[in-house]
């Protein structure tokens, strides 16, 4: 079947590159000659028929801009088969034979129900988290990476002056990727995260213990979110070894601002990419990236696939620690 009318959305957590991505599709479709139409607030809009048409003059400039101008939600109706089988509906009544959905794997699985309505549909991984286990990249992460380095940095100035230990919380509800990133970027001294058992003795304790030995007198302590309370660890570590620690959550501040280069690229990239695969009738597939290249996944393929935190990665940091 040729497309003709191709609906886009942006679902979940907002990402920096979101944006970017929406444009490259449109100007995408604009050029091989579909139409495209945008379904804003995600699947909630896609039940409701909250959609507009994308013309290059409302996608001007936006290449540059954070957040999603689509809008995101989270939709519990959406949760339900009723739900999904009305977002199918409207897809049929206003002759969208296409959905691309851009977010991280709660997006996939309500694109994955979508096509079992007869929708074709195409995900785009985007999440600061870097947690979509069927490609080694997500639109926004490189972004929120270098705000929250640029935050640290900032930080360290300080607490350096004051000669204080910091603890500070980085997103990662579920994955501790961004966390251990920013922490090898920083020079942290050292970084708990969900996916490692914590021997708090000798993560925390033991290494700053040693980092004074060797003549430091600020300490900076990098977690993920699910990983532990920032404050929690701060009043452990007072208990230990009396250290008075300073807490600093970065929260949402690591979601906001221009995407970076990298996620500008990589999502003009991705956006022309998710076009062309439904334009060559691929259907019920994740854009992937690996070694640079890019590819796509089956969508329950990739929902099913399993990675972690890189043992490199941990031998790099117990080397840059001293321990």
């Amino acid at each position: 079947m040729a497309i003709k009318r191709i609906g886009v959305l942006t679902s979940g957590g907002d990402a920096p590159g979101m944006n970017p991505c929406v444009r490259a599709i449109v100007r995408t479709a604009l050029y091989r000659g579909v139409e495209c139409f945008g379904i804003r607030r995600g699947y909630n809009g896609l039940i409701s028929g909250d959609v507009l048409r994308l013309d290059e003059k409302n996608i001007g400039h936006i290449i540059n801009r954070g957040g999603t101008i689509l809008y995101t939600a989270r939709s519990d109706e959406f949760m339900t088969e009723k739900g999904q089988e009305k977002a199918a509906t409207t897809c049929k009544f206003l002759g969208l034979d296409s959905i691309i959905a851009i977010g991280g794997d709660g997006t996939f699985r309500g694109a994955a129900a979508l096509s079992r309505f007869g929708i074709n549909v195409i995900c785009v991984p985007a999440t600061i988290d870097n947690d979509v286990c069927c490609t080694n990249y997500s639109l926004g992460f490189d972004t929120a990476a270098n705000t929250a380095i640029d935050c640290i940095d900032r930080l360290r100035d300080t607490m350096q002056s004051h000669e204080r230990c910091s603890v500070v919380e980085v997103m990662g509800r579920n994955a501790g990727y961004l966390a251990m990133y920013v922490g090898l970027a920083v020079g942290a001294t050292a970084v708990l995260v969900p996916e490692k058992e914590i021997d708090f003795d000798k993560d925390v304790i033991e290494k700053i213990r040693q980092a004074r030995l060797n003549g430091f007198t600020h300490y900076m302590i990098v977690v993920a979110e699910g990983a532990g309370s920032a404050s929690n660890i701060a009043a452990k570590i007072r208990d230990s070894i009396g250290l008075d620690p300073r807490v600093t959550v970065l929260g949402h501040i690591q979601r906001g601002g221009s995407p970076t280069a990298r996620d500008r690229v990589n999502a003009t990239k991705m956006g022309y990419l998710a076009v062309e695969l439904l334009l060559s009738g691929k259907t019920n597939r994740v854009i992937s990236t690996a070694n640079g290249a890019f590819s796509d996944v089956d969508i329950q393929e990739g929902l099913n696939m399993k990675r972690n935190i890189q043992d490199f990665e941990v031998d790099v940091l117990a080397a840059m620690t001293g321990l």
